[in-house]
């Protein structure tokens, strides 16, 4: 707790941290000593606050251009999904989720092509998806923000796309997503979704697909007032639709018939 809280404090924790000897064994072992109370979930208030400090130490190893890549190289991101898998709603374990979350928010926040790379070998999308369906705000948010960093990246945006069952997945989930928006907006998240989306349109093949998937709801003007003050994600959603529309006329054609089944055989063709 006492050098959680100096994080912004001390510049080169992260550095002491990872070469002040057992340190890291230290904190990873604060880690696996919940995992006995994720089933059945036990986990108590105070557990997951000691726990929540080891990770925040996690967070600042991850964060540190000295120690990224020697914190991916030990493959210590697979120590905290066990936590991102949980289904609990109560307070220890969404606090759990959240902090977890933030340490591969840190480690996509950078850009680099090697952290996605290292996380495409895992199950963070899926894990990510399934929190931004079920989580808090919050989580989904940051769930979400994590989506759109893996796909801003070449290889993540290949890799979604490659198949329809991946791109399927995270069109369905987006759509939920912008559905659950029309009751309760947030300006914060939808910034985020319509990202992935724009993002998405940049695949030609994602972006057929899309011309027949994304929801009525992004084009009719409903978050007009949720996005009044966010000229950003405003210009983002403008371009995502000006991006669906352009195609040849043979391409308009199709789009209006497209359904699942020609989706699918789009993303099967190998280019």
């Amino acid at each position: 707790m006492e050098l959680s809280r100096k994080r912004e404090k001390v510049a080169d924790l992260a550095v002491l941290l990872w070469h002040s000897f057992g340190s890291v064994a230290v904190l990873l072992h604060e880690v696996i000593s919940v995992y006995p109370y994720i089933t059945p979930p036990t986990l108590t208030a105070q557990q997951s606050n000691r726990v929540c400090n080891a990770l925040a130490l996690l967070q600042c190893i991850a964060s540190h251009p000295d120690t990224r890549s020697l914190f991916i190289q030990a493959n210590i991101p697979l120590f905290l999904y066990p936590f991102l898998n949980t289904k609990s709603s109560t307070r220890p374990f969404e606090y759990l989720r959240l902090t977890s979350l933030g340490v591969i928010g840190a480690l996509v926040k950078t850009d680099e092509t090697d952290v996605i790379n290292f996380l495409l070998t895992t199950e963070i999308i899926p894990l990510s998806l399934r929190i931004m369906q079920s989580g808090s705000e919050l989580s989904k948010t940051v769930a979400t923000f994590i989506l759109q960093k893996i796909l801003a990246d070449d290889c993540g945006l290949s890799y979604i796309c490659q198949t329809f069952d991946r791109f399927s997945h995270v069109a369905m989930v987006l759509g939920r997503m912008v559905l659950q928006q029309q009751r309760e907006p947030s300006g914060r998240l939808l910034k985020h979704i319509i990202r992935c989306y724009l993002r998405l349109s940049d695949n030609p093949r994602a972006r057929e697909a899309l011309r027949s998937c994304l929801p009525d709801c992004l084009k009719d003007h409903t978050f007009d007032i949720a996005l009044k003050d966010d000229q950003s994600t405003k210009k983002w959603l403008t371009q995502l639709l000006m991006n669906l529309e352009t195609s040849s006329s043979t391409n308009a054609i199709n789009s209006v018939a497209v359904g699942q089944q020609q989706q699918a055989s789009t993303f099967q063709q190998q280019s």
